[in-house]
């Protein structure tokens, strides 16, 4: 490799670099929902194409027609200066004014007078103003004073003569393509029509996926389908909602055969377990049957945590929940239980949730909270958009690489046989499944009480 290719490379990489950072800057800048990238896809092409064609109408259609209704006025112009210097008149130039008058339509006076008024000001869009002058200029090529912006109807020209001041009063109309103006307005006026047409449209053909959207937000969080919801719009949206109506259909299939199956078999295996405590009961106090009483409300709790499980709470319609209580009932278990509580929330105490599923997550993780810490500190933030719960406690935490597994199923961190000391491993996976099921989510993490810390955010 030669120097200078070396040279070539080490200066293309910043070039690169300032690339790639322009091109994300304009996606950070571009929409992202569809409605807005539609429009812009629609809009853009429109206002490139009205702004080439306005270009190659200025460029070629206006400047040309200016300019030759330009060159008939100077022409025209032209003419009565040869005639005022080729025949003699009186110092009215009567016939000359009228002949300008009637046949060139131009008004015009010679005043005795040897020099012409100051610049004036010079418009800001001078096409008419460039032309004009430079027509004079060469046609005539006498000293001159031009006046385009005083009067809107009139442009007025100043010629110097031998001892005199020719001065012209021409229409602008006969200098200027004037009709341009109309031409824009109809071009810029129909495009308005056309956007709004397509945005009436484009809003039609979006309102179907926006409410697939949310019909397919609702199933996640186990609500019911959206009222009215029904395929709709292109063939393309309606092909994805009725996938959409038969995947819902099928889950929801499978999880009431399911549900159903673990009903029968939990209510089998409580009829055997309720004849077990009938007998027990019936051969009367005995310290030996303690055990065997304790594995039996031990079997009926695992099958009612196995019960709950897998039926849900997906069913339950929102309702009203007051943080004020909740946290009440919070201190009262703690009281109940020996152990030291803290509580403390900011915002709005009136909360929109599954009630019964709300209580059970907050049960659940004050419970796992209690049982391996004394101390339990509650705090929520209620904003208008979120609910954060924060659950920090003394305990002895969860390791780092164990807290994703925490949150299957039927895992339990520790190995003892009792279930009143280890649970069964559904605690935390319920409370995921809640939270999910609002729309929310769960995170664990180091506690600033030694313990551990959970997080829970549900959408207000």
């Amino acid at each position: 490799m030669t120097v200078f290719e070396t040279i070539r490379g080490d200066n293309d990489k910043p070039s690169k670099s300032r690339l790639r950072n322009f091109i994300r800057w304009l996606r950070r800048q571009l929409p992202t929902g569809l409605y807005a990238r539609t429009l812009l896809i629609i809009i853009l092409p429109m206002v490139i194409l009205q702004a080439v064609v306005g270009y190659v109408f200025m460029e070629r259609h206006w400047q040309l027609v200016t300019q030759r209704l330009s060159e008939s006025v100077t022409r025209d112009i032209a003419a009565i200066i040869e005639i005022v210097q080729t025949y003699p008149q009186d110092s009215t130039y009567g016939d000359i004014v009228r002949i300008a008058r009637d046949q060139l339509d131009l008004n015009i006076t010679i005043e005795q007078d040897d020099k012409l008024p100051p610049p004036g000001p010079k418009p800001f869009f001078s096409l008419l103003d460039q032309t004009l002058s430079q027509e004079i200029a060469n046609q005539i090529q006498r000293p001159f004073w031009i006046d385009t912006v005083g009067n809107s109807q009139l442009v007025e020209i100043r010629i110097l003569l031998e001892g005199k001041v020719l001065r012209v009063f021409a229409p602008r109309s006969a200098a200027y393509a004037s009709n341009s103006g109309i031409f824009l307005m109809w071009m810029t006026g129909t495009s308005l029509v056309l956007i709004g047409i397509a945005i009436l449209f484009l809003r039609n053909q979006i309102r179907p996926i926006l409410a697939l959207a949310k019909a397919a937000e609702s199933f996640g969080k186990g609500q019911k389908m959206p009222e009215g919801f029904a395929p709709r719009g292109a063939d393309e949206v309606r092909k994805a909602s009725l996938a959409f109506i038969l995947m819902r259909e099928r889950i929801e299939r499978q999880i009431e055969q399911r549900t159903a199956m673990l009903s029968g078999v939990s209510h089998d295996l409580r009829t055997i377990l309720t004849r077990f405590k009938l007998q027990l009961a019936l051969a009367g106090d005995n310290p030996e049957f303690d055990a065997l009483n304790k594995d039996v409300e031990d079997m009926q709790m695992m099958l009612q945590g196995y019960l709950d499980f897998a039926r849900g709470e997906s069913e339950e319609d929102y309702g009203e929940v007051s943080l004020k209580e909740l946290f009440q009932r919070l201190e009262m278990e703690a009281e109940l239980q020996g152990k030291s509580f803290r509580g403390e929330f900011d915002g709005d105490d009136e909360l929109k949730v599954r009630p019964n599923a709300f209580n059970r997550l907050v049960s659940n993780l004050s419970s796992n909270a209690w049982r391996h810490a004394d101390t339990l500190e509650v705090s929520a933030r209620h904003s208008a958009k979120w609910l954060t719960l924060t659950f920090d406690d003394n305990g002895p935490g969860i390791p780092e690489d164990r807290r994703e597994d925490v949150f299957k199923p039927f895992f339990r961190l520790d190995e003892a046989r009792n279930l009143n000391a280890s649970g069964t491993g559904l605690g935390l996976a319920i409370v995921r499944d809640i939270a999910r099921g609002h729309g929310g989510s769960v995170a664990l993490s180091d506690s600033a009480l030694g313990g551990l810390r959970v997080t829970v955010r549900i959408p207000a």
